[in-house]
């Protein structure tokens, strides 16, 4: 079976993304709507390559872009820009089980000043953002901001 053959299989469900493991511990996933692709590779440290983002690679990048995309959606709800911040995320993995232990989001600003009422909305905005309310209540979310 080809793999549109097999993305094809569920085209009557509500699919967002549709994977296949396409062996040597690597996935390929397609987003249905825009048809963009991402490749997994298990880190070096666990048998893979290292080649690609890991799956919990990803996981660590969706906390860290859902936290900037609210927060530039509270700042457009309140009628202020947030200018174009970057982030850096760092990922500490625990054993015993192997998981995700604490996630760590650095946010850092362009946008010379905010106000302490912006500085709150945007603090609130990503300690609540859908992924942080998503993940496991022991792993330990960090998020630090640069203004």
């Amino acid at each position: 079976m080809t793999f549109n053959a097999i993305l094809n299989l569920n085209d009557t469900q509500m699919t967002t993304v549709k994977s296949k493991y396409i062996g040597e511990l690597r996935t390929s996933s397609i987003h249905v709507k825009s048809g963009a692709e991402i490749t997994t590779d298990a880190p070096t440290d666990n048998n893979g390559k290292g080649e690609a983002f890991s799956p919990t690679d990803l996981l660590a990048t969706a906390l860290g872009s859902c936290a900037v995309t609210i927060m530039g959606l509270c700042a457009l709800q309140n009628n202020f820009d947030i200018g174009t911040p970057s982030f850096n995320i760092g990922k500490t993995m625990a054993a015993a089980p192997r998981r995700v232990a604490k996630l760590n989001v650095v946010i850092s600003f362009t946008k010379p000043s905010f106000t302490e009422k912006q500085k709150q909305i945007l603090r609130h905005a990503a300690e609540n953002c859908p992924v942080a309310k998503s993940l496991h209540p022991q792993l330990v979310q960090e998020l630090i901001f640069n203004w």
